[in-house]
């Protein structure tokens, strides 16, 4: 049996009344929304009332970091939460406009982000179909280049636009890359990835201009934008008939997948990735790059020759 709401303290009460007459009458919204912040507030003005809560003076930043967790605890999604504050924003803004407020106490307070899935990464088949390039063509050499890298060392999209021909080592084997918040890091790179990148070199020069420095340009002989990238590669995957969409983050995420299962080294795997860990109850351990380089040349796919 559902518990029955009691009424609101009429001083809690008659400022929400006000706000709903001012929206329906002033700001014109429609009857979903207004019916919607109706129900935020009237939630959150029930649990205030339950705590003690008299007057709407009395809130401060405190009292709606309350009013997030108890969503948070109530298995809210970020969404809704962020609906909440703001609906309560907006009413305290009103308050304000009023004259009963001086200051708006959720002004302050942020919601839960909001979680970002992880792309569904490809299997190790559906990577190969991907990346069975076989045109001569300089731009097809050149994209195969591209994925062959993404795949095969796991960059950002950034990272791997940013790249230019000094930082590649054909020789050792590895390539410096700068990462989020300009954090140098060098990630070893090997078989078909090592390859590629080695044809591309060899007519490289047939389309980049004299003077540009970047490892990947476009037609127009400049460095390649992130956009041209994301295009080219979709357009690959339509090409070469792989059933999901492919994005370089997808690359990038099917690189740490396939590493994870094939070593089960999550901290060399962080560290290829270019990841930091933010959790204040694990210690960070650095790993020398001759072991990195050890672990990847063991551990991917297309690092192995045939």
């Amino acid at each position: 049996m559902s518990e029955s709401v009691q009424p609101l303290p009429s001083s809690l009460q008659r400022s929400l009344d006000r706000f709903y007459e001012y929206l329906r009458s002033e700001k014109g919204l429609s009857l979903h929304t207004q019916r919607n912040y109706k129900q935020q507030l009237g939630t959150m003005a029930q649990y205030l009332a339950q705590l003690g809560l008299k007057e709407w003076s009395q809130v401060d930043a405190g009292w709606v970091r309350q009013l997030a967790s108890k969503g948070m605890r109530e298995g809210l999604k970020a969404s809704s939460i962020s609906t909440r504050l703001s609906s309560l924003r907006s009413f305290f803004d009103f308050l304000i406009l009023r004259g009963e407020l001086v200051a708006n106490p959720a002004k302050g307070v942020s919601a839960p982000r909001k979680s970002r899935p992880l792309p569904k990464n490809l299997d190790v088949d559906e990577v190969g179909k991907l990346l069975d390039v076989t045109d001569d063509d300089p731009l097809s050499i050149r994209d195969r280049a591209m994925m062959e890298l993404m795949y095969g060392a796991g960059l950002r999209l950034a990272e791997l636009v940013d790249i230019n021909v000094k930082d590649v080592s054909l020789f050792s084997g590895d390539i410096r890359v700068v990462g989020k918040g300009d954090k140098e890091r060098k990630v070893p790179f090997a078989g078909l990835a090592k390859e590629w990148v080695g044809k591309w070199l060899k007519v490289r020069s047939g389309l980049a201009n004299s003077d540009e420095k970047a490892l990947f340009v476009s037609k127009l002989g400049v460095r390649i934008s992130h956009r041209n990238v994301q295009k080219r590669m979709a357009e690959w995957g339509q090409k070469q008939a792989v059933s999901s969409h492919i994005s370089p983050h997808k690359l990038r995420h099917s690189f740490a997948t396939h590493m994870l299962e094939s070593s089960n080294n999550l901290r060399a795997v962080q560290e290829l990735l270019g990841h930091e860990n933010i959790s204040t109850t694990q210690i960070y351990t650095h790993l020398d790059f001759q072991h990195l380089a050890q672990v990847y040349d063991q551990a991917h796919p297309r690092a192995k020759k045939k």
